[in-house]
């Protein structure tokens, strides 16, 4: 790990004059920590914005939406009584994610932005595609826990269990520069390797991810997430699904399907989406849509398996989140 200026911010017009090529954003600092020993970043300045002032508020209601700080921790969305009650994919996506301890130190933001887990993208032994070289070493290497969508280029999963809820509930995230503020809904933040191989979102070098947005849900609506992983206690997931559904009388109106781990960025399963619009969601059609989800999905050598486990994790959730029992 190399030497480095720290700075403490205190005001988000502060932090935001901090940061250029130089500059490394730290907020809880779970990733930022691994990926300095990494090798994987070396700034000459590390800029400390957890003693940003206001960042680290939730606020709203379920009528209004939500306005989410990023400096809000995993622990804290996940047993907010607002977000716990009416937004429980997001409420569920951050309380399973990692273990006790990480929850209570890894903001929202940070989860977000965090890099791939890789284990070739985070070795200092492999020069791969998204460190510059000419190979991803997953495709013909190692890769039961990698994508079985748009793998085509590189085989990452989005780490991002928020951005996958965050997705299927059609949030936005805001960022800010000396520039001014813009809304970005998460499914355009997040970019797959064919638009930016070397980075994994449209955070530029001069913003600062200042909010959360989380629109509210209509009155019909429930949402899901699900998550399994070898070990449920602190694992990455090998498969997670988020849902949102809708209904207008007996039939689904609305429904979006998001998948995580499973490609380069959250996955949305439109053709499932699809389906069931127009139809009563019931153990038939949620098993028809489970089977649309994973349509056109390119296994690798190893992880095959995920197809199945997906479409096994999409029926479950689905009935999740409709009431299904």
């Amino acid at each position: 790990m190399n030497a480095f200026e720290w700075v403490n911010a205190t005001t988000v017009d502060e932090a935001i004059g901090q940061l250029g090529a130089a500059s490394l954003l730290k907020a809880g600092g779970v990733d930022v920590l691994d990926r300095l020993k990494e090798g994987l970043d070396a700034p000459p300045r590390l800029v400390n914005i957890r003693t940003v002032k206001g960042l680290d508020r939730i606020e709203g209601d379920a009528a209004t939406g939500l306005r989410i700080g990023p400096l809000v921790t995993l622990a804290a969305l996940d047993v907010h009584p607002v977000v716990r009650k009416s937004f429980v994919a997001l409420a569920d996506a951050a309380g399973h994610a990692a273990t006790p301890q990480i929850r209570n130190m890894a903001t929202a933001g940070g989860n977000l932005l965090q890099r791939p887990r890789c284990w070739y993208f985070r070795s200092r032994d492999f020069h791969c595609l998204k460190k510059g070289g000419d190979t991803c070493f997953s495709q013909h290497g190692e890769n039961q826990y990698h994508a079985i969508f748009g793998n085509e280029i590189c085989a990452i999963v989005h780490p991002s269990a928020l951005g996958t809820a965050l997705v299927a509930l059609g949030g936005s995230v805001e960022l800010a520069s000396s520039r001014g503020k813009r809304i970005v809904l998460a499914e355009q933040f997040f970019l797959p390797p064919a638009a930016a191989l070397e980075r994994e979102n449209g955070l530029a070098e001069d913003e600062l991810l200042t909010a959360i947005v989380v629109p509210p849900l209509g009155a019909s609506a429930r949402s899901a997430y699900t998550k399994v992983g070898e070990k449920e206690s602190f694992d990455w997931p090998i498969a997670e699904v988020a849902a949102v559904v809708e209904r207008s009388g007996a039939n689904v109106s609305r429904a979006s399907i998001v998948l995580g781990a499973a490609a380069p960025v959250p996955h949305r399963a439109t053709a499932a989406e699809k389906l069931l619009a127009g139809k009563p969601l019931t153990r038939e059609t949620a098993r028809a849509a489970a089977r649309a989800a994973i349509e056109g999905a390119t296994p690798l050598s190893e992880n095959r398996y995920k197809v199945t486990l997906f479409e096994n994790v999409v029926r479950r959730t689905l009935l999740d989140a409709g009431g299904v029992r």
